[in-house]
């Protein structure tokens, strides 16, 4: 996938993430709360301690066999993260059908349109289906056009609208 930067597709790793890792996925983390709340200020914004709290946390999902992270690397550098997790529902109350809920993913804004989005979900999508997983669910931002977008060009359809009135 060539652009008018000279990148290409091929410049770009997707692989699983390391404990190394989890400092970059704390930052990436960060400006995707920064992200969310700029779109929508009823969105919450990262604690003083977020990022680090959410490194802790990630690192503890690496050894969580129902999760997988993964990022994307250019030149040495982790430019984006996805995060996944197996979810079953009340087990005693629905019959079981396995989800793959897709937490977070955040690509950095200069490395956008070169398909890296689209190669982490997909290599999460891949994960979930060798574990026996027949779906995948993500929320995403009603403020987010792009992400919306994005999400349709990947095959997501409206399932059901969260909705939240502030009090």
């Amino acid at each position: 996938m060539a652009n008018t930067t000279g990148k290409n597709l091929d410049d770009f790793i997707v692989r699983p993430a390391v404990k190394a890792d989890a400092f970059a996925i704390g930052r990436l983390w960060e400006k995707l709360v920064a992200y969310h709340h700029e779109l929508d200020p009823n969105l919450p914004q990262a604690s003083q301690d977020g990022s680090a709290f959410y490194c802790q946390h990630i690192q503890a999902q690496l050894e969580n066999p129902y999760s997988h992270v993964l990022v994307a690397e250019y030149d040495q550098q982790v430019i984006g993260y996805v995060f996944g997790v197996i979810i079953h529902e009340m087990p005693e109350m629905f019959l079981q059908d396995p989800g793959g809920f897709l937490a977070d993913i955040f690509i950095e804004e200069q490395y956008r349109g070169y398909g890296i989005g689209r190669q982490l979900v997909l290599a999460l999508q891949d994960w979930f289906k060798s574990r026996g997983v027949s779906h995948m669910e993500w929320y995403v931002a009603t403020q987010n056009i792009a992400a919306r977008a994005f999400w349709q060009v990947i095959g997501g359809d409206e399932v059901m609208i969260r909705m939240q009135v502030r009090l």
